[in-house]
């Protein structure tokens, strides 16, 4: 076995120090008094892959004619599929954050029913085929306080509120019926916000926000429960990922037509931030 000479062992062991100096040199250990990396903003902007479970029932009666409870899983063949999330955050101070949110969710399938039922004053036959499309544009806006903001954690209130776009649509091509419903309608929503970092790039949050209102306008025993529960990874201060479960459960009443929505699911995503 061979030996390096002493003056090789000089020069190896003075390059190596020479590369770690400059990396040495940008290590700035982050002072104790400055907030967390991902806390360090006034812009900041999200989009993420959310993958939730549906479970979706629509009634809708016409012409005084009661409409069938019908299950978009069960009756009409509608399977799970990946949704676009996109987020906008506009934090002026470090205790106040204007925040909008919108999930566009659209759902179309095809099948042949396996009973009779009744949508928007139309009977659908058994053993017909049929096509279905469910199209749900959810916009929130939220005021965010954070009534308690450390440098390592905050805890906030939420108002929001909430507008929601619903169109439900059945076609049968034998015999030739095609009918849809609509349901345009806002809601309110009250709520907390809780993030704490475990590590200093790395934080955990969790949101609660809901509200039931037995009479709004056009909506009748309308409720929405909205649980968001996600780890946030900080690579840079402008930069992140993120990995979460989300839970939205949605119910109206709108004359005499109704709707229950739930999905829930995990997410995956990335934020930027300015």
């Amino acid at each position: 076995m061979s030996i390096l000479p002493p003056r090789l062992w000089i020069w190896a062991a003075t390059a190596v120090f020479l590369c770690a100096a400059p990396a040495d040199a940008q290590f700035r250990p982050r002072p104790l008094n400055e907030p967390a990396t991902g806390e360090q903003f006034h812009i900041e902007a999200s989009a993420a892959i959310w993958r939730p479970t549906a479970d979706i029932v629509i009634s809708s009666e016409s012409f005084g004619i009661q409409g069938t409870p019908i299950d978009f899983k069960q009756d009409l063949g509608l399977t799970d599929k990946a949704l676009g999330e996109f987020k906008f955050t506009l934090r002026p101070t470090r205790h106040h954050k204007l925040r909008a949110q919108v999930i566009p969710m659209k759902y179309e399938s095809s099948t042949t029913l396996t009973r009779d039922v009744v949508f928007n004053g139309q009977r659908y036959r058994v053993n017909v085929p049929v096509t279905s499309t469910f199209d749900w544009k959810a916009w929130r806006f939220i005021y965010e306080f954070d009534v308690i903001a450390m440098n390592q954690w905050f805890v906030g209130v939420l108002v929001e509120a909430r507008y929601n776009d619903i169109r439900a649509e059945l076609t049968a091509t034998s015999p030739g019926i095609q009918e849809f419903t609509d349901a345009k309608f806002p809601l309110g929503a009250l709520g907390g916000i809780a993030r704490v970092y475990v590590v200093p790039n790395v934080s955990i949050t969790g949101e609660v926000s809901g509200f039931k209102v037995s009479s709004l306008g056009d909506v009748h025993d309308g409720h929405w429960a909205d649980v968001d529960i996600y780890g946030t990874a900080n690579f840079t201060r402008n930069v992140g990922a993120q990995v979460g479960f989300r839970s939205v459960d949605l119910g109206y009443q709108i004359k005499s037509d109704s709707g229950s929505l739930t999905l829930r699911g995990i997410y995956f995503g990335v934020v930027a931030r300015y």
